[in-house]
């Protein structure tokens, strides 16, 4: 999903571009998941005529500073992204819309146009997204309950170490890191030296992506980001990674490198997290083949339904509702990764497929033995 430096690149992207301009049209999506509490004609009123004179961002939030109050603001989710027409900026994969695409995107939720005729559009594909209409943003949730901004406002050592020591839980859990420690570790055991060089990390990290406007292809190659997903077995820099779950994800970790304290029991509890998640992988890596054919198979009835209408046994409505789940998931968002979703409906689909196959199967076997009693009666 965009963290803090896709956001930071589409807020500076923003004040840039358009900062000074007035809005001379505004469409706004009937998609009441997304614009939330507000609806879409006075999302629209409210914009119209007003100048942007400061885009502001705290944490993955980003607000425009009109003229006057109120001012649309944008919690970008899972797949939430900026586009500017004509202006490249840094947009996270899973949400990126292609350029020989429809402008704007049918999974636009926010539509602006400029006094100068500059085009800007909020997207979604997957509407865990939320635009709100807010006199003051920073005065109430999901900001107001925000802790420091990592890059406006970092913490110091010490208050890193302290806001650690009161966490009883996996340090991956609690915070994502490239600092060289193990996911597993607890976070309140962390040592000093510890919580700063996590401190140190966390500044490195950030100050980089955020200075290339979160190109991940010029993040330093020492990065465990260009070597994690990769193929399995991986090295980093010469390293073995490993895969265990941490916090219900699935994460990369170089054992060489970021060692888990804790004696025995901890690395007992290592071990097994790393052979069930190896286990799981495996399962995954057997089910792909038979899920591409499934996928295939049922595009391809899709699109001849699609062309001869009839065939399905129903009329072809004259009129179509507008589709505002824009290929989007109405489940509740959860601390899963996209991968793991993916492979959990990959592998209930094929599961499905199999269990067919072996009805299937049965059948034939039935049939064919009562052809073979008929015939000996004859």
């Amino acid at each position: 999903m965009p963290e803090l430096p896709e956001v930071e690149a589409a807020r500076r992207a923003v004040e840039e571009h358009c900062s000074g301009k007035r809005i001379k049209k505004a469409v706004v999506a009937d998609d009441p998941k997304v614009i939330d509490g507000v609806s879409s004609s006075e999302f629209e009123a409210a914009l119209l005529g007003k100048q942007i004179v400061g885009v502001h961002r705290k944490g993955k939030n980003m607000w425009l500073l009109l003229d006057s109050p109120p001012f649309p603001s944008f919690q970008f989710g899972m797949t939430g992204a900026v586009y500017i027409k004509g202006v490249a900026v840094t947009k996270y994969k899973r949400s990126a819309v292609k350029e020989t695409d429809e402008w704007p995107s049918k999974y636009s939720k926010v539509f602006i146009e400029l006094d100068d005729g500059l085009e800007l559009s909020f997207t979604d594909k997957r509407r865990f997204a939320r635009v709100r209409l807010l006199t003051d943003p920073t005065s109430v949730p999901p900001i107001s309950e925000l802790g420091p901004d990592a890059l406006l406002e970092p913490m110091t050592v010490d208050e890193l170490a302290e806001a650690l020591s009161k966490k009883k839980i996996a340090i991956k859990k609690l915070l994502l890191d490239q600092a060289g420690i193990h996911p597993l570790e607890t976070a309140s055991k962390l040592p000093k030296e510890k919580c700063a060089t996590l401190h140190k990390c966390i500044q490195e990290v950030i100050e980089w992506a955020v200075q290339v406007d979160a190109e991940s292809s010029l993040f330093p190659l020492n990065w465990l980001f260009h070597y994690r997903w990769g193929k399995k077995p991986g090295k980093a820099n010469g390293r073995r990674i490993d895969f265990i779950t941490a916090g219900g994800r699935t994460t990369a970790y170089v054992p060489a490198l970021q060692k888990l304290s804790g004696g025995a029991g901890a690395l007992r509890a290592d071990d097994k997290q790393r052979r069930q998640t190896s286990k799981r992988k495996k399962g995954s890596d057997e089910v792909d083949g038979s899920a591409s054919e499934e996928e295939e198979a049922k595009e391809s009835v899709k699109v001849k339904k699609q062309q001869n209408p009839r065939a399905s046994g129903r009329k072809s409505s004259a009129k179509k509702k507008p589709d505002v789940s824009n290929d989007g998931s109405d489940d509740p968002e959860n601390d899963e990764s996209d991968e793991d979703e993916e492979r959990k409906k990959v592998s209930k689909t094929v599961k499905k497929k199999e269990a067919s196959e072996r009805t299937s199967k049965k059948k034939s076997e039935a049939t064919g033995t009562t052809k073979k009693h008929t015939k000996r009666a004859k």
